[in-house]
Formats: structure tokens, sequence, C-alpha cells
């Protein structure tokens, strides 16, 4: 590493800006990337981290300043210069073709060639050993459209690896990864670190930037406002540098006082292939947590609740009332509504503007014949206002807001719909602390006013600092439950693994499904 910081740069921005029409969003960016470096480049969503790293790897041009190569002032005019120069990026979202198989995309445009005809069997030998590497499973002829989004990233990682890159730039890779995906990846950055690889990572976990960063840089608001040795900068200043406010208090206080009535109960919800008698009751101003490890069925059994996928129950009683959910039009009838955990595919539309994905979902409520855009634009208003969206301009289209931003304006849109019952899954996804810190406070307020929350989340502190009740799936069923003073890591982990909540006999749930 000390070889490393008093080396040349081998890419590196000097006095960097961009503009987009007349606002400019990079403000004269430095930044230098070595080989054999970790270099973390952290900040809020729309502090400029995605177009610095654009504009390194040859997606879009600087406005002015240089990009240096090795020492010399260089232009990419595409990726594939980029690319051909050694500069290799992996995408938040995923670069990659969803009708081809995982081998046609690891080696799309240099397909291996013996004379003529494509080598297949080297290229299938060496695709096999690039998945070996990142310890993937999927088979090199499966359609990247049958993967999960975890295995999608792990191809990825796979294709950049078969690059050779002299400069790898991650940008979020472990965002949609388990914890074994995660560590597997860390591996992967170690041993390229060792190869000489100069490695740009982003990433919004701080814990992850500083297990495996050498140099930190922090971005606010299009500028650079603090860049060094990852070992002068802990976790708490790295993130006061993000934000420039203190987010020491990440989630808000839990109620002392205990939750309402029920006023959701679930008896033996099934999704076939996903989840088996699922039941449970949710209590007004009550946040339930669910967790469980990937795969144990969180996502489908709350799809299936909300008619978004078939299930059957043998009884779903919304206050006091039985229901029959078979659509989600069904569902936000009887005030039970649903964030999605994948806001890009399934929650907006990117190609379109902020106040037509707003209110598409209630879009009766702007007009029956003719739509109301007064009314649309007075909304829009509020949402700005209420979830502080922050956009350059009103008619921006979605795809080019920052994902903190895309997930405000989607929880504006569910807001919209006035839920009685609130399911958001992976909630802050992807997001910075700062955002964070805001959905957690909206989110803990909205259980103040009485509405009941269920949370999904992966990240186990999410979980736990904000939950007042956590149900632990496993194998599609409840394996069990953990309340107030007993919601710990080891009793969620030990449910996730089919085990009692403690090593020793538990006062607290600890059904043994699964």
């Amino acid at each position: 590493m000390g070889d490393a910081l008093m080396s040349h740069p081998v890419l590196a921005l000097s006095g960097v800006s961009k503009s987009f029409g007349p606002i400019e969003v990079l403000h004269e960016i430095d930044l230098s990337l070595r080989a054999g470096e970790v270099h973390a480049l952290i900040g809020e969503n729309g502090a400029g981290k995605s177009t610095t790293m654009k504009i390194l790897s040859g997606y879009q041009p600087a406005t002015s300043g240089n990009v240096m190569l090795d020492g010399t002032p260089v232009r990419f005019d595409s990726l594939h210069e980029g690319e051909a120069a050694g500069v290799v990026m992996i995408h938040q979202e995923f670069n990659l073709a969803e009708q081809l198989t995982v081998e046609q995309n690891i080696f799309l445009g240099r397909e291996l060639r013996r004379g003529p005809l494509l080598d297949k069997a080297r290229m299938r030998r060496l695709t096999r050993s690039y998945l070996e590497r990142v310890k993937c499973a999927v088979d090199p002829d499966a359609p990247v459209s049958s993967l999960s989004n975890s295995e999608k990233q792990m191809v990825e990682i796979a294709k950049a690896l078969s690059r050779d890159a002299r400069v790898l730039i991650m940008d979020e890779p472990t965002a949609v990864l388990t914890t074994r995906e995660t560590a597997v990846l860390m591996d992967q950055v170690r041993a390229l670190r060792e190869q000489g690889t100069a490695i740009l990572f982003t990433s919004h976990k701080l814990d992850e930037v500083a297990g495996i960063s050498d140099v930190v840089t922090i971005m606010r608001d299009g500028r650079v406002v603090h860049s060094g040795p990852a070992k002068e900068i802990d976790e708490d200043g790295m993130a006061t540098g993000m934000v420039g406010r203190d987010v020491s208090d990440l989630y808000p206080a839990k109620p002392e006082s205990g939750v309402g009535e029920v006023v959701l109960s679930v008896q033996n919800l099934t999704v076939p292939g996903f989840a088996e008698n699922v039941s449970f009751d949710l209590r007004a101003g009550e946040i339930l947590g669910l967790g469980g490890l990937i795969g144990a069925g969180r996502t489908e059994v709350m799809e299936g609740l909300a008619g978004l996928r078939p299930a059957s129950a043998d009884r779903i009683t919304i206050f006091g009332n039985t229901v029959n959910i078979r659509t989600p039009a069904d569902a936000q009838r009887h005030g039970l509504c649903y964030l999605t955990e994948d806001r890009k595919l399934r929650g907006l539309l990117l190609g379109w503007g902020m106040r037509e994905n707003l209110t598409l979902q209630t879009l009766d409520r702007f007009g029956a014949r003719f739509i109301d855009r007064k009314a649309e634009e007075k909304a829009l208003d509020n949402a700005i206002d209420e979830f502080d969206i922050r956009a350059g301009r009103r008619d921006v289209k979605v795809g080019n807001l920052s994902g903190g931003n895309q997930q405000k304006l989607l929880l504006a849109k569910v807001m919209l719909s006035e839920p009685r019952i609130l399911i958001v899954d992976e909630p802050t996804r992807g997001i910075d602390i700062g955002t964070k810190q805001q959905i957690y406070a909206f989110l803990r307020d909205l259980a103040a006013q009485g509405v009941p929350i269920i949370v999904i989340s992966s990240e186990m502190p999410e979980l736990m600092g904000l939950a007042d009740r956590i149900l632990v799936m496993r194998l599609g069923r409840i394996s069990g439950e953990v309340t107030q003073d007993a919601i710990t890591e080891d009793a969620i982990v030990r449910l996730s693994m089919g085990l009692s909540a403690t090593s020793e006999q538990s006062p607290v749930s600890a059904t043994q499904g699964a």
C-alpha cells in the first residue's frame, strides 16, 4: 500500500468539471488512482460519484479539465476506448444483455475465434473459470434473464475479471449481494490489489469502505470535500463528511408505549414454490421487520399478500374484515400498499418525468376523462417538499435522478395512495446514509400516526434499528420471532439457520418451522 501511495497515478482527473446544459454538476474534481491501491469514492446520492466514474471510464466526456492516463491527457470517446486502454467499469445498474446467455455476455463484442469459427470450447472453459473465481455456480448456458439480481451482479464481476483491467471501477458492487457473496468479492478485490490493479470502489456501506480501502475521497454537491489515507478517518467521520451533518443517531427512537390493536391478520398464506403456511398479525403503529437469508421467501410471501403473484390463504382480515386479494388493485382498495425492492424495473418508468411517475398509480384521482395537470403539478410540489426530492429541474427524466431521489419519489408515489397498511421491501438498498436517515425518520413518523409497516430488509443493522418486532423466515416458512430487548444479531442469524433464537431455551418465540 505504501508503494502504491508513492507511485504515479495510472488514471487521474485534473480539474474536471461537468455541466448538463446550464447546470454544473461537477466542480473542478481532482482524483488519482494508483496501481495496487483501493481508492474509495463515497458521498450521498447526487453528490456526483456516478458522473465522475462515467468520465473516468469513457461513458461521458468532461466539460473542462483533463482525464490523465499514465500522466498524459487522454479522451475516451466511448466505453470501448476506455476498455481498450484497460479501464473497466462494473455498473450498479446491470449492463448485461438479458436474453443472451451468461457465456455470451462475458465475451460479447470480443468473441474468441479459431479460424473463421467461434472457439466455443475455449470460451466455455474460460467462462467456467471466471465464474469459479467468484464462486458463482450458475450455468454458462443460462439466459441472464433467468438469474437473480445477486447472480447477475456476480456475472458482471466475472465479466470484468475477464478483461484483465489495469483500472477497475466498481459502482456499488455489493448492493444486491449476500454476505457470503460480498466476502467472495472482497477476496477478489484484495487479490487484484496485490496484482497491481488500480481499483476505484464506491459503496454506501461504510464498514466495507473502512475494511477494504487505502484512500478515501468524499464528495458532496459535486465537489471533493475530503481526500486522504483511509486510516486517518473513521466511519463516523465519513458519514459526517458525506452529509455535512451529524448522523450518529441514524435510527429514530422506538416508542416506549405499546402498539395498538391487530389491523392485519394472515392465516396460512401460501405462495406456490416460495412460501407455505405463513401466519402472523400486524398491529396499528407497529414496524414489523421481516428477516432471513436471501431466497428464504420474504419478498415472495409479501408479493403474494399484495396480489403481485398467485397465492392462497385460509383467511386474511384487514381491520376486522375478511378480504380476498387477487390483484394489486384489490390490495390497494383495502388500503394495503407495497413498495417494491426493484425501483428501476418494477417501481418507476425511468424514461418518464417525475409528475407522470408520481401520479400513475392514482391517476383516477386526477380526472376521469381528462387529466388535471394543475392538480398533478401541485401533488408533485407537495412530494418534492415532503420527501426532499432533489432534482435540477422538474421535467428531468426519472432515470437521470440519483438512486436516493428515485427511492424518495417511489415512496411519494406509494404514499399518494394513502395506505392504511404499508409494506416496504429493501427500502434503502443502494442509498446513502443521509437519505437512509430521512427514510427511517419518515417511516417512524408514519408508524407514530398509527399506520402499521412491514419492512423487508437484508441489512441486519437496519432491521434491528428500525423494527419493533422481527419475524425470521427460512425455506419459505416463519422460523421464529424476536421482540424488544431480545432483538440481537445472534438471535436473527440463529433463526435464519433453523436454530432456536438462543443457545438455551429462549423466552422469545422461536417456532421451529422449516
